[in-house]
This record gives structure tokens, C-alpha cells and sequence, in this order.
């Protein structure tokens, strides 16, 4: 295991040891259960894409219920796959998203992984604080990796899926929905996805934002946005993205509650490993 400094020297140590990697950022949005133990393959790429052996990582618990066990469970991760630095930011109000000693490591780090748990909490912890706005600032200016698990994938969008049900037919009362975190606006994220059986809920979504570009993502599988405006699957699942720009139709605006919603003229793309998807010209891509 890399051996750390000591709590009183290590920002000193990081500031004048720290030199950029030059590596291709991205964002990777997980839909949750990432494999933690065996080929790690999202996480190895994170990791890669954070700078390797030069990459400074921090990891943003605040999700989770837990965030002692949970960051302390990443640090050792990319610690054992050897980053130069790993740093929990265990924030659990929203005063520390103002944290001086916090917000001058976000300006040394090569990537923030945001872990799992509940995205309301998430939201409410940090939306619009200095930290998060100084993180979506550099992730947008491809200056840094972000990655989000589970919770953490839910709040990429500027709309987010803040809860709701499964396995009945599309309907308003199906999904609630709240504001995002906004590091990826245009997307609408669910996880877990054909593992909870979650269609018929980014379907009524949806319904209600078709400007938004609908993106569905099993376990262990990662919708990976890359700076040429294209996404790229890893893992073991799939990724379903729904294209509501052409939908013509929706009864939406008149049906109450649980009653079926319909919705015309979608167009549905399921993505499997290696295959990508052009956000410009809004075209799935298969492999090679």
C-alpha cells in the first residue's frame, strides 16, 4: 500500500510535488454495484484517466450514510492501484463546502469520485456550494475526471431522478424528480437499471422533459462522456439512452396520478461494451 504523509505535512508535500498528468479526462456516470474486487475495469479506468501513479483523487462520500466506511473503502482501491495521492472530502454540511483546505485540494486533483447512496442527500449537501461549482467548473473544462456511482450518477443531469418505483406501465406518479447537481445538464440518468426494472421510469421522465436525452445504466456498466462529445460503454451491461427530441406526442398534461401515460415517436438505442454514441449528430456508433 502506497505509505501516506503525515496529516500535518501532506498539503505542503502535495503543493510542491504536484505536477499535471497528462492524461484524457472524461466523465464516467456507473450505474452502481461496480465490481470493487476482480478486474475493477470501470474503476482501473478512472483511475487511469485521473493520471494513473500521478493521479490525485478525492472522494466525495457525502451520499452515503455512511461515509467513513464507504470513502475509506475507495481511498483503499486506488490506493492499492497506486495514485501518488487519495483524500477523502467527508462533507457533511454545507458550511464545508466552503472549506479552504478542501477547496485548494480540488484545485491539485486529476479526479473526484462521487460514491453511492442517496442523491438527495448529495444535492443538499453540496449544489451550489464553492466546492461542487470549482469541481463542475473543471470537469466541464476538461481539466479533471469526475466519476459517479449509483447516487453519484443520478446527479450528473441539471434534472435528476430523485426516487419513485418500478415494474408497472409508464405514469406520473411512477418518478420523482428534483435538481441536479448539472455537471453533464443535458442527461437525464437512471442506474441500476434493467437491474431494478427501471424503463417504464426514465420513461415517464421523459415524458415530461424530452428535451433531455434519457440515459439508463445497468450494474457494474458506465456510460464513459468523453470530450469529443461522445459516450462510450464499459462493463458488463448495458446502456439504454432515449431520444425524446422527435417525440410527437404525450397525453402527459391530461392523465392524473397512476394512469398510463403514452408517449409517441421515441427513438431507443441499447449500447453494450465498446459501443459508443455521438452526441452531436445524436447516432449510436457500433463496434469497429
Amino acid at each position: 500500500m502506497l505509505q501516506m504523509p503525515t496529516m500535518q505535512n501532506r498539503e505542503t508535500q502535495l503543493q510542491s510535488s504536484y505536477t499535471p498528468a497528462l492524461t484524457k479526462t472524461a466523465i464516467l456516470v456507473i450505474g452502481g454495484a461496480e465490481d470493487k474486487v476482480h478486474g475493477r475495469e470501470i474503476l482501473h479506468t478512472f483511475f487511469n484517466r485521473s493520471g494513473g501513479s500521478e493521479a490525485v483523487i478525492g472522494i466525495i462520500p457525502s451520499a452515503s450514510r455512511e461515509p467513513t466506511i464507504i470513502g475509506d473503502r475507495y481511498v483503499q482501491i486506488f490506493e492499492e492501484m497506486g495514485t501518488k495521492y487519495t483524500k477523502v472530502l467527508d462533507v457533511r454540511d454545507r458550511d464545508q463546502g466552503n472549506d479552504s483546505v478542501y477547496l485548494d485540494y480540488v484545485e491539485e486533483c486529476t479526479g473526484i469520485f462521487l460514491t453511492g447512496g442517496d442523491q438527495l442527500r448529495l444535492c443538499g449537501l453540496l449544489a451550489e456550494t464553492p466546492l461542487m461549482d470549482r469541481i463542475i467548473t473543471r470537469a466541464q473544462n476538461h481539466e479533471i475526471t469526475v466519476g459517479g456511482t449509483s447516487a453519484g450518477a443520478a446527479v450528473m443531469g441539471y434534472h435528476m431522478i430523485a426516487g419513485g418505483s418500478s415494474g408497472e406501465s409508464p405514469n406520473r406518479s411512477l418518478v420523482d424528480m428534483a435538481m441536479g447537481l448539472g455537471i453533464i445538464p443535458e442527461i437525464l440518468v437512471d442506474q441500476h437499471f434493467h437491474n431494478r426494472n427501471r424503463l417504464a421510469r426514465l420513461l415517464s421522465a421523459i415524458a415530461s422533459h424530452s428535451e433531455l436525452l434519457g440515459i439508463g445504466i445497468d450494474e457494474d456498466t458506465c456510460a464513459m462522456f468523453e470530450s469529443d462529445r461522445t459516450i462510450q460503454v464499459l462493463g458488463k451491461g448495458t446502456v439504454t439512452i432515449i431520444d425524446a427530441r422527435s417525440m410527437s406526442y404525450t397525453n402527459q398534461s391530461q392523465v392524473k396520478g397512476s394512469e398510463p401515460l403514452s408517449i409517441h415517436n421515441l427513438k431507443l438505442h441499447v449500447l453494450c461494451h465498446g459501443e459508443r454514441y455521438d452526441l452531436n449528430s445524436h447516432q449510436a456508433l457500433p463496434l469497429k
